[in-house]
């Protein structure tokens, strides 16, 4: 279950237009504050989109585009120097404007709020007029750079601009809504008083925007396409199913390289792109031509240089490091984060993580003293992800979850503080794997429903959401393997459908539900008794995860009889996984070799096994585990002769695993139940023994309901064997012989490898 929890390292990856997290507002010049000039000019755009072809002429509509660059970039400036200045390029426009700022000025302040609903509603659409994704909606990377340059940087600048006021807006709490209504009409008052000096400081302001646009126009393209690639790179990260196919998207960026090979830009979007397809060759070329353009071209120097040269060399290991991480090369990642620590120490920089979390036996002591350093200087994001590593090296060392959720709690409230909705859903991912790490799986399944419940901060204003995250993949796969181990396989398939159309087989994420999916259908191939079948999807497993794979072509050799081949497979398993530190693998491991044992009519050598797991399993609090060594141990006590002392253990596994354990779990426990009632009534009189038989039976009932909940035929025959049996001692001729029909009928359809059953009724 802890698989597929959301890697905290994913959002340590640098994104050069980011910094601690956040977005720069006015990285493309663009100030995020709104004003009453600014709610003019968006009447004005607004009046513009409302207005048809053929009611503008094109002179116009192009004399109009001209004035939309300095109004966009230049200082505010009065109503009446505004209004003149849309007269000049089409009047009909200008007293359109007019109508709708007097009657919002004079109006009340639910007009104003009105206005703000209305233009984000363009975004929110189901065909949005302006939307942050519009670019690379509408047309590809090439079309737009073939547009003209005045087209193109008015296409780019109305659409910041209209999504930076919104987003604006949104974040003014009511006073300040009501502050900037009164500026409106104060602005409307003052604007129709026409002074003298409006004239001179239009004419000034005019040759100046001028000058600007000409200076502009001279770096369009260059603007335009780091705009784009700002979109894109936002896209890979949040909603990777509206960005171009990666092979469609490398295509594009090799014919831009092979112009400008040193577009630096352009190779970091190339390595984000290899990313999707795992081509750990190509990524790390292109991240390392990243950071060499960006250094030659001194892009992140300061005045001096030498600052933004050591910036650059900090990022470039650091994202290496993350590189090597995630494609689970340690070793070569522990020396690039040393390098860049090295290099962050010498710079006096503290902004620092260290993400190899659980692979050193010091991580522990470092990780909380970088969350310490980062609380000491302002840094929440980076304080936040420190926390969220220590809370699942510590899940995995064996903490109490109530420490663990006090801890996440902690977190949360920074998340919310400081609007980090990325790591609000990392969170909420990471207590889901949490509870179902350990074995709560109501607690898991409430969870992986809140997240899935929640919008994103983000999307409160342009209808975008950042559900394509690995947070929102991992809650629904954790999600469909909740569904299947309740039995409600309709509802899985529809998880996993849903997760295939929102993360494509080419996506980065879309790993997490092809090893879901293949689980499953593991599961329910060993549950219907089709071995052959089972084997086949052990070699998709293996391709996703070799320890999983391995472990699950042990069950197939055990099923199929092949116990020397499968002992000797669960051994070597076991060695490494010991090694590597995997202690939920090594459990599970743990209770297929005393399975071996037990059925090889060894159960004095399980026990040993079996307590060695229940340790672990006690002292890492993974409670699924543990009653499930429970019920082995009790079985082993059967097997022992020793009913009385199993049934005393199975009173104390019996709850946890009824409220929060899988269905073939729980059928297995009421089973073993009526197994360990009916071997314990061997030496009771007559009537008593037939009461305690009669219990047996409903038990065995119970448990057959379970098995047939998940299509368990194996079991099921194994429950109506037995109960055909006790029918016989009870002398319910009519019973047994249906019980007895049924069990022939699964027995034809189902290999037989021996019964384990008790002999004395």
């Amino acid at each position: 279950s802890w698989g597929a929890m959301a890697s905290v390292h994913e959002s340590l990856y640098f994104n050069p237009m980011m910094t601690n997290g956040v977005v720069h507002a006015n990285v493309f010049g663009i100030k995020d504050w709104v004003t009453p000039y600014k709610i003019a000019v968006l009447v004005l755009l607004n009046e513009m989109g409302r207005t048809g072809e053929g009611a503008v002429s094109l002179m116009e509509r192009r004399r109009l585009n001209q004035l939309l660059l300095p109004l966009l970039q230049g200082p505010d400036i009065t109503l009446s120097k505004l209004y003149k200045l849309i007269e000049e390029s089409c009047p009909q426009l200008a007293n359109s404007v007019q109508i709708r700022i007097k009657l919002m000025a004079e109006g009340e302040l639910k007009d104003m709020e009105q206005f703000f609903d209305d233009l984000s509603d363009s975004f929110s659409g189901t065909e949005p007029e302006v939307h942050k994704t519009s670019v690379v909606g509408l047309c590809s990377l090439v079309h737009i750079v073939r547009l003209s340059q005045g087209h193109q940087l008015n296409f780019m600048k109305r659409g910041l601009f209209l999504r930076h006021m919104i987003l604006a807006y949104s974040k003014l709490s009511f006073s300040q809504v009501f502050k900037l209504y009164t500026a409106l009409q104060q602005y409307f008052q003052n604007g129709e008083k026409k002074t003298v000096e409006d004239a001179d400081m239009e004419l000034a302001s005019r040759e100046e925007s001028e000058r600007k646009m000409e200076k502009e126009e001279l770096d369009v393209s260059v603007t335009v396409i780091s705009l784009i690639f700002v979109m894109l790179a936002s896209l890979l990260k949040n909603d990777e199913t509206k960005a171009l196919t990666p092979a469609s998207l490398q295509k594009e960026l090799n014919n831009l390289l092979k112009f400008n090979p040193d577009f630096a830009e352009a190779h970091y979007l190339s390595y984000l792109n290899n990313l999707r397809v795992q081509d750990v060759f190509s990524s790390t070329h292109s991240l390392l031509h990243y950071f060499d353009r960006l250094i030659l071209t001194g892009a992140e120097s300061k005045s001096n240089g030498e600052e933004g040269y050591g910036r650059s060399l900090r990022y470039a290991a650091l994202n290496l490091a993350a590189l090597h991480c995630r494609f689970g090369h340690y070793q070569q990642a522990e020396l690039a984060l040393q390098e860049a620590i090295r290099i962050a120490q010498e710079s006096n920089d503290h902004s620092w993580l260290y993400v190899l979390g659980q692979k050193r036996s010091d991580s522990y002591v470092l990780l909380e003293h970088s969350v310490k350093k980062a609380v000491h200087f302002g840094l929440p994001y980076l304080a936040s992800l420190g926390i969220q590593s220590l809370v699942q090296q510590r899940a995995f060392a064996g903490k109490t979850a109530n420490k663990l959720m006090d801890a996440l709690k902690d977190s949360d409230l920074l998340h919310w503080k400081h609007s980090l909705s990325e790591l609000i859903d990392i969170s909420i991912a990471q207590k889901t794997a949490i509870w179902r790490l350990y074995g709560r799986s109501t607690m898991a399944l409430q969870q992986a429903q809140l997240l899935l419940s929640m919008n994103s901060l983000e999307s409160v204003n342009a209808g975008v959401q950042q559900n394509n995250t690995e947070s929102f993949a991992v809650a629904l796969c954790h999600l469909a393997e909740l569904h299947a181990e309740q039995g409600c396989f309709a509802a899985a398939s529809e998880v996993l459908k849903h997760l295939k159309e929102r993360f494509p087989p080419n996506s980065q994420h879309a790993q997490l539900w092809m090893l879901c999916d293949q689980k499953i259908q593991f599961d329910r191939a060993m549950n219907d008794g089709k071995y052959h079948l089972a084997d086949s999807i052990v070699t998709g497993i293996t391709a996703l995860n070799s320890i999983e794979g391995v472990y699950r072509k042990a069950i197939v050799l055990q099923a199929q009889n092949q116990m020397s081949e499968a002992h000797k497979l669960l051994q070597k398993l076991l060695i490494h996984c010991q090694k590597i530190r995997n202690t939920e693998m090594v459990i599970s491991v743990l209770l297929s070799v005393a399975e071996l044992y037990w059925r090889s009519s060894s159960p004095t050598i399980a026990l040993p096994v079996l307590l060695q797991a229940l340790a672990l399993s006690k002292e890492y609090r993974l409670q699924h585990l543990a009653s499930e060594t429970v019920l082995n141990l009790a079985f082993a006590q059967l097997i022992l002769g020793i009913p009385e002392q199993a049934l005393s253990l199975l009173h104390m596994a019996i709850e946890p695993i009824l409220a929060d354990g899988a269905v073939l779990d729980k059928g297995r426990a009421m089973f073993l139940v009526a197994k360990c009632q009916v071997a314990s009534a061997a030496s009771y009189e007559p009537l008593k023994k037939a009461e305690v038989l009669e219990a047996a039976i409903e038990n065995l009932n119970e448990a057959k309901n379970y098995f047939a909940k998940v299509d368990c035929k194996e079991q099921i025959r194994d429950v109506v064997y037995f109960q055909a049996r006790l029918y016989h001692t009870l002398g319910k001729t009519q019973e047994r012989n249906r019980c007895a029909m049924l069990f022939r009928q699964l027995h034809q359809d189902l290999p037989f490898h021996g019964v384990p059953l008790i002999n004395l009724l």
